[in-house]
């Protein structure tokens, strides 16, 4: 969605976008760039294609904006989770 309306905003001719995610759990030492250095970590690969006649600086703008898209922020800040029984 938010390539989506980013790309509407600039008049862009992106026709559609597509996400595919694999979601796989390695070990911590196998992660040269993670903070994490032992027991787990979730890993996400992401693939995303782009439909419509987009020019190679359009394209690299949008993955650069896939990156500041509110869901992919949440995923990669802290995140505190609350519980309580109501």
């Amino acid at each position: 969605m938010t390539l989506a309306l980013y790309a509407r905003r600039k008049g862009w001719a992106l026709e559609g976008v597509t996400i595919r995610l694999r979601h796989s759990r390695i070990h911590a030492e196998d992660c040269a760039d993670c903070e994490t250095k032992v027991g787990r970590v979730d890993r996400i690969d992401r693939e995303i294609l782009l439909a419509g006649k987009l020019g190679e600086d359009q394209r690299s703008r949008l993955l650069e904006i896939a990156d500041k898209c509110p869901v992919h922020r949440t995923l990669t800040s802290e995140i505190k989770i609350d519980t309580s029984l109501e």
